[in-house]
């Protein structure tokens, strides 16, 4: 997580989304600071532009400008969909919440391009409320994100998410392209390709509150 947001980042992405039906782009830009605050706005195309979503700690809020209001999504909410995508809510904060819900075990280290590949499985700990059963994450040895395998709560896996390309990015190695795959819907994914970002960068902190989420500041 260091290594994907470190203490503060700020990137533009595209967003594909491949249905049955055809295939779709979105472009974004997004900013993070520390553990717990992410913004992400949409900036194109036109009838997604200005699609905000912003996450304060636990909280979740949502600004849509065809009805120019700020919601805050219920816990329950977190779960779903974000834009249509494989992607859900709480995937957007790139959130570190798994290290503190779940309890870890290393279950196989390997040998991949030069790299170590470390192979953690997560299960979360007695009454914490995370939707997913079990979590499988893959961690190659110079901090980039490999991949996550996400399972209900009798063991099915439900989704991965894998580093289809991994390159330098402002000087550090980075999962450039991110592919999202539902197990129930083969042939479609979600892919999120980093086009640029900067890292431990300065961010006004009036950027990760509601009334910019509402009316940005330029």
């Amino acid at each position: 997580f260091d290594n994907w947001r470190a203490e503060s980042s700020h990137a533009v992405t595209t967003m594909t989304i491949k249905r049955s039906s055809g295939t779709r782009e979105m472009t974004m830009e997004s900013w993070t600071l520390g553990e717990d605050k992410a913004l992400v706005r949409f900036t194109a195309p036109a009838r997604d532009a200005g699609n905000a979503t912003l996450q304060l700690g636990k909280s979740t809020y949502v600004f849509n400008p065809k009805l120019n209001q700020v919601i805050k999504l219920p816990s329950s909410a977190l779960s779903q969909s974000w834009m249509g995508s494989d992607f859900s809510y709480e995937d957007l904060g790139r959130s570190e919440r798994v290290i503190g819900d779940y309890t870890h075990t290393l279950v196989e280290t390997r040998s991949e391009g030069g790299n170590k590949i470390y192979v953690i499985e997560s299960v979360p700990k007695r009454g914490v409320p995370v939707v997913w059963g079990k979590q499988v994450l893959s961690v190659r040895d110079d901090g980039v994100l490999y991949s996550v395998a996400y399972y209900d709560q009798v063991g099915n896996l439900v989704r991965t998410m894998t580093a289809d390309k991994i390159g330098t990015l402002a000087g550090r190695p980075y999962p450039i392209e991110m592919t999202m795959r539902v197990e129930a819907k083969p042939g479609e994914f979600t892919r999120v390709t980093t086009e640029s970002a900067e890292f431990n960068i300065s961010i006004p902190s009036y950027l990760f509150t509601k009334s910019n989420l509402q009316n940005p500041r330029d």
